[in-house]
């Protein structure tokens, strides 16, 4: 029988969970690219499989944020915010600590939780993970920027259909009419095409390498050995970086773990949760560290510390360490330490004094987090520091994928305690870039106009999505087409798609300037779905490739 759905509040985002089982042991479920608590009902073969779980367990579904029955999202969602949906859930139903199950990109942010939050862990299980969605010369595993292209492609074109190839992640079903009939429902109702899309680009940018090894809950590993979606190696890279990881390999193809042979992997799970021992308490987690130093003539003034202590604090933050002059705080994700970055440097600014900020994610000690590192990362920003500057570490930069900030790579390189050399990035919050349009196109746009600063805000905040068009900004906005026409032509001599294109393309040849991605990472990340065709407009807007902007 289905559990009843209920929902719980993540941040402003309703999610969707169901609650079974008898068990004494918390698990939550976390699935991969796209769900339905619903829809999983319907299909037998993940029913048997469920509910073989709740004979041990009290057994937690949910569908994360943009997906099933939770709220639809129109950005990105960071996969922290992601992580947070699992706390919400937990919390929602009393469940202090729990044993995680991920499949595929659910694995990932499992582990991402798992390190983060070990003290609320029991033990991580995940099945045909990956650590990166893209590949690289130390991945080389993933995929290419050609074959998410055509994953891409598929969901625009062939989105929940026979066409998607579906037998792909479940070989072993593939002339079972009936499963495949449910499979491509299960993906309409798990996400709409445009939906769809945003999450596969949220994967796309998936990288969790660096935190492997900061997980230290009990971890089981699944894989099946000629799985074609995720490769063998990837499962085996993770389990080596992972502090006593069990890895275990099945033989077959599917994808999906309640399809094949399910008997060994149901073993594998019931054992590994009911012999698993509880840690009393975790002495270490991953912390999101923030070190600053206050530039100022007026020293030790009691409104900085106030000021600071209120944005820590609403960032969910804790300030551990301040002086007058330096202060450390922690955060639980690495969005909402440079998100309160970004809002300190302003507040300070109106107290006439300066900022400057370094953000660094690490594995610490609770209630004791200052290590080598972040004294390192404290000194390199107190012996050049430069105003209003926020300098994050490669580790951090990994993490944000979602967040709606802009990267550029910073000339100093920061050195782990285990002489790991990260690389080191500014980082500055989105802002559309009206003095770069207006030296393009020789139009002059008022900035004291407050209607195109809405309108430029709006566009801005919806960059990646490449959905988003006139019609849902005049939605927004709330105006017509017909009254946003006249008002753009009247003030910008553009019309609304050939603005939206333009701020587009003056995003996308930013980033191509800061050398941070490939030229079709950051087609997508200017919402353009088609490499080619994004090099195209962008020759016709600037009269140069590209590729030859880069040489």
């Amino acid at each position: 029988m289905k559990p009843v759905t209920k929902y719980t509040k993540s941040g402003n985002v309703n999610i969707a969970y169901q609650v079974f089982g008898s068990g004494a042991i918390d698990l939550v479920y976390i699935p991969g690219w796209v769900s339905n608590i619903d829809s999983m009902w319907n299909c037998p073969e993940l029913v048997s499989f469920l509910q073989e779980l709740g004979k041990i367990a009290r057994v937690i579904l949910f569908d994360k944020r943009g997906t099933g029955l939770s709220d639809r999202v129109l950005e990105l969602p960071a996969l922290e915010e992601r992580m947070d949906d699992i706390r919400a859930v937990m919390d929602a139903v009393g469940s202090e600590k729990a044993a995680l199950f991920g499949h595929s990109e659910g694995g990932s942010v499992s582990a991402l939780f798992a390190a983060t939050y070990p003290n609320r862990t029991i033990s991580l299980i995940a099945f045909g993970i990956f650590a990166k969605r893209i590949y690289a010369p130390d991945y080389p595993w993933a995929p290419t920027n050609q074959e998410r292209q055509v994953v891409y492609d598929i969901i625009e074109k062939s989105w929940g259909s026979g066409e998607m190839d579906l037998e792909s992640l479940a070989p072993s079903k593939a002339n079972d009419k009936v499963f495949m009939d449910w499979l491509a429902s299960y993906f309409r109702a798990g996400a709409s095409p445009r939906a769809a899309m945003v999450l596969t680009k949220m994967n796309t940018q998936v990288d969790i390498v660096n935190i492997l090894d900061a997980i230290k809950v009990p971890t089981l590993l699944l894989q099946r050995t000629h799985d074609i979606d995720v490769k063998i190696e990837e499962g085996r890279f993770i389990a080596e970086r992972i502090q006593g990881a069990k890895f275990v390999e099945f033989e077959g193809k599917d994808h999906l773990f309640w399809t094949g042979d399910v008997d060994g992997i149901l073993k594998e799970m019931k054992a590994f949760i009911l012999n698993t021992k509880q840690v009393p308490m975790h002495e270490k987690q991953l912390f999101t560290i923030l070190v600053g130093r206050i530039i100022t003539t007026e020293k030790d003034n009691p409104k900085h510390k106030e000021l600071i202590e209120q944005s820590v604090l609403a960032y969910r933050g804790e300030m551990i360490q301040y002086d007058g002059e330096t202060f450390t705080a922690t955060f639980d994700g690495p969005s909402k330490a440079v998100h309160c970055s970004n809002k300190l440097v302003t507040m300070i600014r109106s107290c006439n004094a300066q900022l400057t900020i370094g953000v660094h994610i690490k594995e610490c000690t609770v209630g004791n987090p200052i290590s080598k590192e972040i004294e390192d990362l404290s000194s390199l920003i107190s012996k050049n520091p430069i105003s209003d500057q926020i300098l994050i570490t490669q580790t951090v930069k990994n993490l944000l994928v979602g967040a709606t900030i802009i990267f550029t790579p910073y000339k100093t390189i920061f050195e782990t305690e285990s002489r790991e050399s990260l690389l080191l990035y500014t980082v500055t919050e989105r802002q559309p870039d009206c003095k770069e349009l207006h030296k393009t196109d020789a139009t002059i746009l008022p900035q004291n106009n407050s209607f195109l600063k809405k309108v430029l805000q709006n566009i801005d905040n919806h960059l990646s999505n490449e959905y988003f068009g006139v019609e849902m900004l005049c939605r927004e906005i709330g105006v017509s087409e017909r009254q946003l026409q006249r008002k753009l032509k009247a003030i910008t001599n553009k019309s609304p798609n050939k603005l939206i294109c333009s701020l587009r393309l003056h995003r996308a040849k930013e980033l191509i300037l800061s050398e941070q991605s490939t030229i079709a990472e950051i087609a997508f990340q200017a919402g353009f779905s088609n490499p080619s065709y994004f090099s195209k407009c962008f020759k016709k807007e600037f009269a140069i490739s590209p590729s030859d902007l880069i040489n």
